[in-house]
């Protein structure tokens, strides 16, 4: 449930980030981000775009299956140290 739960909200965070700019491009604010044009158009943007960015990252993050990565990675180094005996 975890996972599925981070992906919904990395998507959540890059949807709204992605039609945030896409609606302030034609001159239209998403009403619960007002509050991100006090500090400027410019850091505004770069709210939105930061949103996307983690947005995309939590999601990729909550899909990796880390047992498995960290198994693989353990093989890794077994296959690299028996590499290293054959050699010597």
């Amino acid at each position: 449930m975890k996972k599925e739960l981070l992906t919904l909200l990395g998507f959540v965070l890059f949807c709204t980030g992605f039609l945030a700019i896409v609606l302030n491009l034609v001159g239209v604010d998403l009403a619960f981000l007002l509050w991100m044009d006090t500090f400027g158009s410019l850091a505004s943007f770069l709210m939105k775009l930061i949103m996307i960015i983690l947005g995309v990252i939590i999601a990729v993050l909550a899909r990796v299956d880390w047992e498995n990565e960290e198994k693989l990675m353990r093989e890794e180094a077994n296959l690299k140290r028996n590499l290293e005996q054959r050699n010597n």
